[in-house]
C-alpha cells in the first residue's frame, strides 16, 4: 500500500469533499426557510476532535445551514450561498475543510464500449460469435446444477461448484453490494435478496441521471437502471434454485447498499453514507466494482494540479480512508476491483484523462506512485482483486502489480484463446443476472419480454421458473467482462468463509475479523506463476505497446495473480 500518511500529516488542511451534483439548487420544504442566497451545496469536513457546537457557529457564521450530518465521519452536509462560503469556514480551527458538492466517481459500466461490454462493438462490426450456452439439468455430484451454470466457467475456476457442497454459505453472512442497485425481481436473486436492511444512498439527479423514473426521483430498493450492480449481485450469491444461474455462494443475504447513480456516476457522499452504514448494520462483506473520480489519481501534491485541485484530492484521500477504516473496524471485510486500465499500479502513467469531470477538462499529470492513490482498491483495508479470462492468463486490460494486488478471480476476457474458434467469442464472459428494464433500454429484449436477435449475438438471455408466463417474473442474463466481475468472485469466496468459520455476533450476523477472512482468502488462493515470456504483449490480440505487461515476483506470489487465483473449495476446507 502505498503510504500517504507522511504526506497528508504535511500537507495543509484539505478544503474539499464531494457530494451529490455541480451546485444542486436547493428548495425549502414547508415550514422552513431557505438561508439567503443558499442553493449550493457543500460537505464540510471537521478536524478531528473538534468542538462540535464551535463548528456549527462556524458554519452558521459563513451563511451555511447544516441539512445532515455523519458523525461517524465528522462531515456536516451544509446549503450556502454560491460563492464565499469555502473561505469563510475554513478558517475556523474547527473546520479542517469544505467543498461545493460535484460528482466524484463512475462506474466502469459508463465506459461499456471500452471494457465491460467490448463484445458488443465486436458484434456491430462483425467481428465476434455468440457461443452456443445449452441449459442443463443435470446433477453435480448429487446437487442440482442450475440450467445456466454450465456458461459459468468462473465458477468452476473458483471451485464454488464443489465449495457448496461443504458450505453454499449461511443466510446470516450478509454481503453488500456498493453499487448501482440491485433488481429484486430476479428469480435468483429474490430468495436472498434482504429488503429490510437494503438502502439506497443515491437518489437520481435528473441534471446526470435524465428524467425521474420515481416520484421524489428516488428509485425505491430492489431496482437497478444500470445493471452493473444486479450482475455483481448475481456472481456473489445468485440461489441454487433450478432456474438460471448460481452464484459462488448461493445461500449467503444479498444487501443492496446503493452509493452509484443511473448514469454511472458515483458520489463520494453516498459512498461514505454506505460504508459507515454497512458497518453500523453488522455487513459482514461489501464489494467496490468502482472507482473515485474525477481523477484516476488522487495525489497528495501533484506539481500539475492547481492548489485548489491538491486540496480537492487530499480530502478524497483522508474521507475515504475514514470511511474504509470505520467499515473495516467494525467487521466488514472490503473487497475491491483492481482496475480496467491495463497499468501497473506500482509504476503508474501518465494520467491524460483527469479530471474527466466536466468534460473537456482532463490535462497531462505525471503522477508519483509515492503521493498518489488509486482509491477505493489502494485505501486502507481493501482486498484488490485482479481479472482473468477462461484460459487463467491476466485480462489484457485487467490492473496488476506487486503494490496492490492480493489475488486473481474470473473477470472475463474477450480476446482470449487467440488462434482458437473460442477467440472473440462471449464464452469468454461472465454470465450473471441482469434487469429486464435495463436490456429492454439497451434492445436487446423487446416490449413482449423477448430477447431479440441483437440482443441474442451480444449474449442476453432468459429463463422462466417452472410454469410461470408473465415473462416480468423470468430471470435475465448478461454478459460482461472487467474487474468487477472479477472482484464479486472474490467477494462471494470471503462470503463463504465467513460462513464456515464465523460465529454468532450483531444483528444475528456470522462474524468474522476482516483480518482472519483476509488471511484464510489469500492463503487458500492456488497459486500461479508469471507467465513464460514474463513480459505478455498482447499484440496478437490486436492491442498496442501500451498493452504490454511485465509480471514480476515468484510463484507464490505476483504481479499477475498476487497470492494465486481465489478457490472456494479450498477455503472452507482447509482449516
Amino acid at each position: 500500500m502505498r503510504d500517504v500518511r507522511r504526506s497528508l500529516c504535511a500537507a495543509t488542511a484539505a478544503t474539499a469533499l464531494l457530494a451529490a451534483t455541480l451546485a444542486v439548487p436547493v428548495t425549502a420544504g414547508a415550514g422552513t426557510t431557505a438561508v439567503a442566497g443558499g442553493n449550493t451545496e457543500y460537505l464540510v469536513l471537521l478536524e478531528a476532535g473538534a468542538n462540535h457546537a464551535q463548528a456549527l457557529a462556524a458554519v452558521k457564521a459563513a451563511g451555511g445551514q447544516v441539512v445532515k450530518e455523519n458523525a461517524n465521519l465528522g462531515t456536516m452536509t451544509v446549503r450556502a450561498a454560491a460563492s464565499g462560503f469555502v473561505g469563510q469556514v475554513s478558517a475556523s480551527s474547527a473546520i479542517e475543510g469544505a467543498a461545493r458538492s460535484r460528482p466524484i466517481g463512475k462506474l466502469p459500466q459508463a465506459r461499456p464500449n471500452l471494457v465491460e461490454q467490448e463484445h458488443v462493438g465486436a458484434v456491430a462490426k462483425g467481428k465476434s460469435s455468440a457461443a452456443k450456452g445449452k441449459a442443463s439439468t443435470k446433477k453435480n455430484n448429487g446437487r442440482q446444477l442450475d440450467p445456466l451454470d454450465t456458461q459459468l466457467w468462473g465458477l468452476k475456476m473458483v471451485r464454488s461448484d464443489l465449495a457448496r457442497k461443504v458450505q453454499p454459505g449461511k443466510k446470516a453472512v450478509k454481503v453488500g453490494v456498493l453499487d448501482s442497485g440491485i433488481d429484486a425481481r430476479n428469480p435468483d436473486i429474490a430468495p436472498n435478496f434482504d429488503w429490510k436492511l437494503s438502502r439506497n444512498f443515491a437518489p437520481d439527479l435528473p441534471e446526470i441521471d435524465g428524467v425521474c423514473e420515481f416520484r421524489g426521483c428516488v428509485d425505491p430498493v430492489g431496482w437497478d437502471d444500470s445493471g452493473h450492480g444486479t450482475h455483481v449481485a448475481g456472481t456473489i450469491g445468485a440461489a441454487a434454485n433450478g432456474t438460471g444461474v448460481s452464484g459462488v455462494a448461493p445461500g449467503v443475504t444479498l444487501v443492496e447498499i446503493r452509493g452509484g447513480q443511473d448514469s454511472g456516476f458515483v458520489f463520494l457522499g453516498p459512498v461514505t453514507e454506505a460504508l459507515t452504514y454497512a458497518g453500523d448494520v453488522g455487513l459482514d462483506v461489501v464489494n467496490m466494482s468502482f472507482y473515485v473520480d474525477p481523477w484516476l489519481y488522487n495525489c497528495v501534491s501533484n506539481p500539475a494540479d492547481s492548489p485548489e485541485a491538491q486540496a480537492e484530492q487530499r480530502a478524497i484521500i483522508q474521507i475515504m480512508r475514514r470511511a474504509l477504516n470505520y467499515a473495516h473496524n467494525k467487521g466488514v471485510t472490503l473487497v475491491g476491483a483492481l482496475g480496467n486500465n491495463h497499468e501497473d499500479l506500482g509504476k503508474p502513467r501518465t494520467d491524460i484523462s483527469s479530471p474527466d469531470f466536466p468534460v473537456g477538462t482532463a490535462y497531462p499529470r505525471p503522477i508519483d506512485n509515492a503521493t498518489c492513490v488509486d482509491l477505493p482498491v489502494e485505501g486502507p483495508h481493501v482486498i484488490g482483486v485482479s481479472a482473468l479470462g477462461p484460459s487463467g492468463k491476466k485480462a489484457d486490460y485487467s490492473n496488476y502489480g506487486l503494490e496492490q494486488i492480493e489475488v486473481s478471480a474470473p473477470g472475463g476476457w474477450f480476446r482470449d484463446f487467440f488462434g482458437t474458434p473460442a477467440h472473440r467469442t462471449n464464452a469468454n464472459l461472465i454470465l450473471s443476472t441482469y434487469p429486464l428494464n435495463a436490456l429492454q433500454v439497451a434492445g436487446f429484449v423487446d416490449a413482449a419480454g423477448n430477447i431479440t436477435a441483437t440482443g441474442l449475438a451480444a449474449g442476453a438471455q432468459k429463463q422462466c421458473p417452472r410454469g410461470v408466463t408473465d415473462f416480468t417474473r423470468c430471470g435475465y442474463y448478461y454478459v460482461l467482462q472487467g474487474t468487477s466481475m472479477a472482484s464479486p468472485h472474490a467477494t462471494g469466496v470471503a462470503a463463504l468463509i465467513v460462513s464456515e468459520y464465523g460465529k454468532k455476533g450483531r444483528h444475528n450476523s456470522y462474524g468474522l475479523a476482516p483480518d482472519r477472512v483476509a488471511k484464510i482468502l489469500l492463503g487458500t488462493a492456488a497459486e500461479r506463476p508469471c507467465p513464460t515470456p514474463p513480459l505478455q504483449t498482447y499484440t496478437n490480440e490486436g492491442r498496442p505497446d501500451e498493452f504490454k505487461a511485465l509480471c514480476e515476483g515468484t510463484r507464490s506470489f505476483n504481479g499477475f495473480y498476487g497470492n494465486g487465483i481465489v478457490d472456494a473449495y479450498a477455503a472452507v476446507t482447509r482449516y
